[in-house]
């Protein structure tokens, strides 16, 4: 062995879990109106067939945002399966490039709650929010192609506003459904 030179890493071998999270980044691309139909089946054929990480890397290379995620690892762009945010009567935001999870609980008993989605990495289809507001407030800021489902919160004295509508004809990049309870305080959707 000695002499020999280490593969870079284009030439290592990649794994199952490499290429579904590579499957999960074209789709969203796909859905961003990035990619065609038949340039998604071409790219996940290719994808779901790949030996190597540098074989992955290149159906990646021409879609924006994929260079800094590739640098800093696939992985890095996944998101958590669960995310808990818990404040009495201080404050939590979440903004710029945060990792939207798959699932979030939040409890804001008499502080607030801020999720910017707007500058937010969004790497799956759905995102399922079970909040517990007591007198704070959860505040959820949404570009025009998140669409926000609070239909199933259940109301006390307080109030749940979505002021956000998906215009139609708009290709939908995250579906959010957010259940929970909200005593005196609010959630609203802007």
């Amino acid at each position: 062995m000695s002499g020999e030179m280490a593969p870079g890493r284009g030439e290592l071998r990649a794994s199952d879990k490499d290429r579904e999270q590579i499957v999960e980044l074209l789709r969203v691309a796909a859905g961003d109106g990035r990619l065609s139909a038949d340039e998604l089946d071409e790219r996940l054929e290719a994808a779901l067939t790949a030996r190597t990480y540098g074989e992955l890397d290149a159906l990646l290379a021409d879609l924006p945002g994929a260079g800094p995620a590739l640098a800093r690892g696939v992985a890095a762009t996944l998101p958590k399966e669960l995310t808990r945010i818990a404040v009495g009567s201080a404050s939590a935001k979440r903004d710029g490039d945060w990792v939207v999870p798959q699932r979030m609980q939040v409890e804001c008993k008499s502080g607030s709650v801020v999720l910017d989605f707007t500058g937010a990495v969004i790497t799956s289809p759905t995102l399922e929010i079970e909040a517990s507001v007591g007198s704070g407030s959860v505040t959820l800021v949404v570009p025009p192609d998140v669409l926000v489902d609070v239909e199933d919160v259940a109301v006390g004295s307080g109030s749940v506003q979505n002021r956000t509508r998906v215009a139609p004809g708009t290709p939908v990049r995250l579906r959010v459904h957010v259940t929970g309870k909200v005593g005196p305080g609010s959630i609203t959707v802007r």
